[in-house]
């Protein structure tokens, strides 16, 4: 017996040692291949559009390889040679693993390239997912940085009009206004009761001296053409639905005159005047007490504080989106737009989409990538994942933020890309001018915007 047991001892020991060699050779190998897999994604490769930023986010690689040991790559394209420049790197074996692109328009040259980002969580983070681009159910681009426009008010302004006792009661505060019709009660009774307001006028000028006039021939423009193309039949965007158009039907034009009568109606200039004003006129009025409204967007805010004498807080600075009277538009936010878009290779191996992936949720969701993004690249950023303290701290980037992750709210793209020339553009703030002069009426305004379109294409 004591010799059967020493005889089976020994042979469970042999098996558990060749066992145990057997699991130590295999876990030998497999940490080899790991570390091999992982040695050929630890780095990876961003082709940056914007020179001005290149240092930075030199530090941004440097910290992300202190946190994660990934290098980040980061090549900075000369300007204006960044489609020349992505094309090039994309032939090359060690191509660029995350790449920009210039919205829909841009898209559709690198289609074949752009990986599908609809699972990832930097999709997830969008405030407005309508502001990706799309085709079908997958998600292409993803914009980091955006700017809008609206209409831009003084809330000091706003709050003595609603605690005058002989007002309008139908609207009772600037949150109330929601759609055209409450906009121009509100603009309108004000217009009344200017002198009590020690207000020149609502609005500030509707400028049009030369080299002026981009505020209505392009982005008021935005508004009712964008209503147009987003039901256009076979596009999934409006910007290309815009692009694709060789005529339009200017089926908004009377939206578009909603508007542009409230602002040239209720302004503090004469319309005999408009055609010599500036935008520094517009933000000057504005920036001194005199008028209430002025369309504008985010880059405003530096052109108002710097106007001599400013009398306007940055706590009384606040957006509106542009109601024309369309249906539905009380769910209609800012508009919103970018040229920047993320794209992912979808070319590289699918280790180093995923790493590239990861790099760039950390950049927009971590306390030191947030950080980056704020104070040193000054992005305003599309995404929910930035807590108070991390946000911008100019009142209209506020605004903007504030706006994009409103529940319910939809932002209006910037469509204009698709706009087919600047004679086009010229043509608008020709026949604009004309009908604030008295010299056309708005039938013809909208014949000339439709044949310079179709002629202009």
């Amino acid at each position: 017996m004591k010799k059967l047991s020493s005889i089976f001892l020994c042979v469970v020991m042999m098996l558990s040692f060749f066992g145990c060699g057997k699991d130590n050779t295999d876990s030998s190998t497999n940490s080899t291949s790991q570390n091999t897999n992982q040695s050929t994604e630890t780095e990876i490769y961003f082709l940056n559009f914007k020179p001005e930023v290149s240092s930075v986010y030199e530090e941004i690689a440097a910290k992300y390889k202190e946190e994660t040991g990934v290098t980040v790559k980061v090549v900075t394209a000369a300007s204006d040679t960044y489609e020349q420049t992505l094309t090039s790197e994309v032939a090359k074996k060690d191509a660029p693993t995350i790449f920009q692109i210039n919205g829909p328009i841009g898209y559709r040259k690198w289609a074949n390239y752009c990986l599908d980002l609809s699972d990832t969580n930097l999709y997830s983070f969008l405030s407005d997912k309508s502001l990706a681009i799309t085709q079908g159910n997958g998600v292409y681009g993803i914009p980091y940085v955006v700017e809008a426009y609206g209409i831009i008010y003084n809330d000091d302004i706003m709050d003595r009009y609603f605690e005058l006792d002989d007002r309008q009661k139908k609207v009772n505060s600037v949150d109330e206004i929601t759609n055209f019709e409450n906009l121009r009660t509100v603009v309108e009774d004000m217009t009344k009761h200017k002198n009590t307001l020690e207000i020149d006028g609502v609005f500030a000028s509707t400028s049009f001296s030369s080299g002026n006039s981009w505020r209505w021939n392009t982005h008021l423009a935005n508004v009712p053409l964008y209503y147009e193309f987003k039901e256009a039949e076979g596009f999934d965007d409006p910007t290309l639905a815009g692009l694709g158009a060789d005529e339009i039907t200017f089926k908004y034009a009377e939206n578009f005159k909603n508007i542009f009568d409230l602002y040239v109606n209720n302004s503090g200039t004469e319309k005999g005047l408009l055609g010599s004003k500036s935008i520094g006129d517009s933000m000057s009025e504005f920036a001194l007490g005199k008028v209430a409204m002025v369309q504008n967007g985010t880059w405003a805010y530096k052109e108002i504080a710097g106007v001599e004498g400013n009398k306007v807080e940055e706590d009384d600075i606040g957006f509106l989106p542009i109601y024309t009277g369309v249906k539905g538009e009380e769910k209609q936010g800012l508009c919103i737009g970018t040229e920047n878009y993320l794209a992912v290779n979808s070319k590289v191996s699918k280790g180093k989409q995923q790493a590239s992936i990861d790099f760039l949720e950390w950049l927009f969701s971590s306390r030191e990538g947030k950080k980056y993004v704020t104070e040193k690249l000054e992005f305003i950023s599309p995404f929910n994942t930035f807590e108070d303290d991390e946000l911008p701290e100019d009142p209209l980037s506020k605004e903007t933020i504030r706006w994009m992750n409103r529940d319910g709210i939809t932002s209006v793209p910037w469509i204009f890309t698709s706009f087919p020339s600047e004679v086009f553009k010229e043509e608008l703030s020709s026949a604009l001018l004309e009908y604030v002069q008295g010299q056309t009426d708005w039938t013809s305004v909208r014949k000339r915007t439709v044949d310079s379109w179709k002629n202009e294409k």
